[in-house]
């Protein structure tokens, strides 16, 4: 048998399940009807719409699909039912990490929590979001067409997040560094205040990021104590294997400190910004991977991650043609949630 390739695995985050994804789980995943069986019955305990049903719905409904209680769930369901389906004969999995609400998956995934308990973990936060989060979420890029970090962009918005703040002290934030990306968390005033003072980018930026609250910031410290509360400690299990997380740190299979653990997904990542580019950067020069695998559903996390090994020039990728023409020839990133590279990844039926 041939040498197993070396690749970590990346969880999507929220806003990865769109109209295109509908029925993403029947779609690929028949064979795992009793797993998404347990998920439903804990759902339907909850009172909370099933997953099946919200995978199989006629039509995609945007607040629904895309509200925290419902969203989060069917995102994790969907990736986690990937990273089973992931020809380990093929690749090694040697770190697992994830983008925001991909750290929860993350944790199924490495199995630092069981598969039902990452879903309680889950759904439980978004449940918590749905009902008491305030605020919002913004997206603007870093970087120019050839998806290369325009450093003066940079040093302007650095200096748009002290000026808005003068206007309103503490009410906004770096929620999430995607590298190429940036996503401000704040009060609704303060991200309006700086969604009028961005300069429009490709005819689209910037987005405002529907049904997101101000995640990632300190404006959540009280679902962070409320979640504290209600989720418990011994859920959490030392990882099978290794774990990056939003702040570049890797717990170890043995020497992960469960209270930190605990503290870290309820508190810290809750409360403080997601450094997605830190966790990719990690993972590329700790564990040096022949491939990056993209769990699904959908696919828009693979611009960051390019953006980023971009921004590391990694193995001399300079720009985003650049990478078109490797993903060509010897694709790096494998996206599960496209048809051609997850061929490439799952177990031969």
């Amino acid at each position: 048998m041939s040498q197993k390739k070396r690749a970590i695995v990346v969880c999507p985050g929220r806003g990865s399940y769109n109209k295109e994804e509908m029925g993403y789980f029947a779609r690929y995943h028949s064979d795992k009807s009793s797993l998404l069986n347990s998920f439903d019955q804990y759902r339907n305990q909850q009172g909370a719409e099933l997953i099946s049903t919200l995978d199989n719905s006629a039509s995609f409904n945007l607040k629904k699909h895309t509200s925290a209680d419902n969203a989060s769930s069917l995102i994790y369901a969907c990736a986690y039912a990937d990273s089973l389906a992931i020809d380990t004969e093929q690749y090694e999995l040697v770190a697992v990490t994830g983008n925001s609400m991909g750290w929860y998956i993350a944790l199924a995934v490495a199995q630092a929590m069981n598969a039902e308990n990452a879903l309680q973990l889950i759904d439980t936060m978004g449940a918590i979001m749905a009902s008491d989060a305030q605020g919002d979420q913004l997206i603007y890029p870093l970087v120019d067409e050839h998806w290369q970090i325009d450093l003066s962009r940079k040093a302007a918005l650095e200096s748009l997040l002290d000026e808005v703040n003068i206007n309103y002290p503490n009410g906004l934030f770096l929620s999430i560094d995607l590298g190429g990306y940036w996503v401000f968390a704040g009060t609704t005033a303060a991200i309006n205040a700086l969604q009028e003072k961005l300069p429009v980018i490709d005819e689209r930026y910037p987005v405002k990021l529907f049904n997101h609250a101000a995640y990632h910031s300190p404006l959540m410290a009280e679902i962070s104590a409320k979640a504290m509360n209600i989720l418990e400690q011994d859920k959490f299990v030392a990882p099978k294997v290794p774990l990056i997380d939003g702040l570049g740190h890797i717990w170890q299979p043995y020497s992960t400190d469960l209270d930190k653990l605990f503290n870290y997904t309820l508190s810290t990542q809750v409360t403080e910004t997601y450094h997605f580019n830190r966790a990719i950067e990690v993972a590329i020069k700790e564990f040096a991977p022949e491939h990056i695998i993209l769990l699904g559903p959908g696919s828009s996390l693979g611009g960051s991650i390019a953006q980023n090994l971009i921004n590391m020039q990694w193995q001399g990728l300079s720009c985003k043609q650049a990478f078109i023409e490797r993903q060509k020839s010897s694709p790096v990133l494998l996206s599960m949630g496209i048809e051609s590279q997850r061929r490439l990844v799952v177990k031969a039926s």
